[in-house]
């Protein structure tokens, strides 16, 4: 296990990203926790998010895919 995958920036809040969102490269779009640290994850490409392939508070590994986004 590498981290944890959180789809908002606190408990309660809203999601970064929800399924037609239209994102921007740099864009932030989750928090993976990795050792007690917080990392923003950015989008690397502009387009539109199709898929989420996580839920919120998962266990996710390195180069495990996140998000679909066309």
């Amino acid at each position: 296990m590498v981290g944890t995958f959180y789809a908002s920036p606190e408990p309660g809040a809203e999601p970064y990203l929800k399924a037609g969102t239209r994102v921007a490269a740099g864009q932030t779009v989750c928090i993976i926790e990795a050792m007690k640290i917080m990392n923003e994850i950015e989008a690397d490409k502009t387009g539109v998010v199709k898929q989420i392939l996580c839920t919120n508070g998962q266990a996710v590994e390195f180069g495990q895919p996140l998000f679909i986004i066309e």
